[in-house]
């Protein structure tokens, strides 16, 4: 069982030196490690399909496959990741405010790491990577705990990572790997207050249930993904059409997917037969309520719980509103605050929407799949946050920093 601990004491004291790195040695480093995953592309390789060979074993279903499986495009691209966070400016050590109060004392506003980051995650490779260097270049130390699915991918990932501290001469500490996938020491590292300063969680339902129960470290809880789209009676059909698509098919895997179509009742009956093909086409199937089985062939009746489940696969719920109030509130109602669309020509329909759908994200004419750090400049995301405290949407490098204040005087006293 894996000494947590020691990990915890480890993460502890190379927290204080990445605190004080210089953001040219962080840059230079990341460097280094995103050649370090190009060099070792073969053995990335290697261990993940050892990975995928267990997991097909498992019968896990080809959509949760194509979340853990890496390529060569992949890799690359993970790579590239890490580079562009040495490329963004270092939010460290940044003065935001300066202001002399009636006392004459001068004070600022200055940001400063977290400092030790446990992340709890499942299936995809790529958050090992994503959620290292960004921790690393926002001057956090790191305790990765990924899932039993990705294990061999997830393990040699962080060796590379800590080689490049090695060979730089310095402690390999910043990016540690919990090699125990057991539920008990996920458990035990939820409860590491002595050590951990912030707790994330990501990934499906249960984990982030889980972690929210059973946690006594802070947590910032990265959310599920219940997205929804409205067709508004007033959208352009053509763009709707392929918002839908992308939205649903293009990777439907993924937590910035669309889960629920809503579709306006005046464009129903036109519209119901088209977007069907254009899904079906794309091996969608479709679960509808009363309203719009009227209107589709290949669909079978919703359940309750359809409004309310991520499917993370090629299933979409959909359901006929009369109204944008209908809409919103079936949004308020069922959401997980991830990701909301509205497709429509209606300005005053599209403001309203903006302003009374509680989402971290909410878009106009446009698919929810851009809900993502690196598409929004942040060169990657450590997750998106659902929750409305310290961060929401795709957290970057400024959502992991704290700030303290600084406060210069001349004698004063109180």
């Amino acid at each position: 069982m894996t000494d947590l601990n020691q990990l915890g004491k480890n993460a502890k004291q190379s927290a204080q030196t990445l605190a004080l790195m210089s953001t040219e040695q962080k840059n230079d480093l990341l460097k280094q490690m995103a050649l370090m995953l190009k060099k070792n592309q073969g053995a990335i390789l290697e261990a993940n399909q050892k990975d995928l060979e267990q997991a097909t074993e498992n019968q896990m279903s080809e959509t949760m496959l194509d979340r853990l499986r890496l390529t060569p495009e992949r890799i690359h691209d993970m790579a590239e990741e890490i580079s562009k966070i040495a490329s963004l400016e270092d939010p460290i050590g940044k003065v935001e405010q300066m202001w002399k109060n009636a006392d004459g004392l001068l004070i600022g506003k200055k940001r400063v790491p977290l400092g030790v980051i446990g992340i709890i995650y499942e299936s995809r490779p790529n958050v090992t990577t994503d959620a290292a260097s960004l921790a690393f270049k926002s001057g956090n130390a790191v305790i990765l705990r990924g899932g039993k699915e990705a294990f061999f991918s997830n393990q040699l990932l962080v060796k590379l990572l800590q080689q490049t501290l090695t060979d730089a001469g310095l402690s390999p500490y910043a990016v540690q790997f919990v090699d125990d996938t057991s539920h008990e020491t996920a458990a035990e590292l939820m409860k590491l207050t002595e050590y951990l300063d912030v707790l994330i969680p990501r990934g499906g339902a249960n984990l982030i249930r889980r972690v929210k129960e059973q946690a006594t470290v802070p947590i910032i809880e990265t959310g599920t993904g219940n997205n929804h789209i409205y067709i508004d009676k007033d959208a352009q059909l053509t763009m709707a059409t392929n918002i839908i698509v992308n939205a649903k098919a293009s990777r439907p895997s993924v937590c910035n997917a669309a889960e629920t179509l809503l579709i306006h009742s005046e464009i129903a009956p036109f519209f119901l037969p088209v977007i069907e093909k254009a899904l079906v086409d794309h091996g969608v199937s479709l679960r509808a309520d009363t309203r719009a089985m009227e209107y589709l062939e290949t669909a079978t009746l919703a359940e309750k719980a359809d409004w309310d489940t991520e499917y993370l696969d090629y299933i979409l719920a959909v359901k006929v509103v009369d109204s944008l109030d209908e809409a919103i509130d079936h949004i308020n109602r069922h959401n997980t605050k991830h990701s909301e669309a509205i497709v429509t020509d209606s300005y005053q329909a599209s403001q309203r929407f903006l302003n009374e759908v509680d989402a971290a994200a909410v878009y106009v004419n446009a698919s929810t799949r851009f809900t993502d750090g690196a598409v929004f400049g942040f060169g990657a995301e450590i997750g998106i946050s659902t929750q409305k405290l310290h961060a929401r949407g795709p957290m970057g490098l400024n959502e992991l920093t704290s700030t303290k204040y600084i406060i210069y005087g001349e004698g004063q006293i109180r």
